[in-house]
């Protein structure tokens, strides 16, 4: 019996180019949680406030003594939404890894109580459908080594299976 390509659940414009393979924990500590300062919208803001009281115990203390003080959103917007704040360098929900990513791994579903953009990495929405960041693709400027094709030979595709299915998702809604 012939085998069949499974057809991806969305459009990835650079299906065929973009190559990634998260190392976070195996290399890699995270940094695209550095600095990082997603946008949040205000039924993100409402799921990440109900899960606070699982998360703040986990925080980074740092970054709990400004959550507690003045909350997870700063006052800067991107794409006309508040973005996450930062503190010490790293977004204030990151202790080792993504807090809202643990809580909801135990939950059953990851992705569940993250910010979309931070679920998504590293894809983003397009003019055909997804693409995947990459150096050099639709002017990507964030010069991480996981976004530069020449660091890994894994297909993209492959290694964001979930992230595609978040994606597909969300085109539906």
């Amino acid at each position: 019996m012939p085998k069949t390509k499974k057809s991806l659940p969305v459009v990835v414009e650079n299906e065929k180019t973009a190559t990634f393979d998260c190392i976070f924990g195996r290399g890699c500590e995270g940094i695209c949680c550095k600095n990082g300062r997603p946008s949040v919208d205000p039924t993100e803001q409402e799921t990440i406030n109900a899960v606070m009281p699982r998360a703040l115990p986990l925080l980074r203390p740092e970054a709990r003594k400004v959550v507690e003080a003045d909350g997870i959103l700063s006052n800067r917007t991107k794409l006309g939404q508040p973005m996450l704040r930062v503190v010490g360098g790293w977004c204030v929900l990151f202790n080792g890894g993504c807090v809202l990513h643990k809580i909801g791994s135990e939950d059953g579903e990851a992705y569940q109580y993250k910010p979309t953009q931070c679920a998504l990495f590293p894809l983003e929405k397009g003019d055909e459908g997804w693409y995947v960041r990459q150096h050099g693709y639709q002017g990507e400027k964030w010069d991480l080594f996981c976004l530069n094709p020449k660091e890994s030979k894994r297909p993209a595709v492959e290694a964001l299976a979930g992230e595609l299915e978040l994606a597909a998702r969300l085109d539906v809604e």
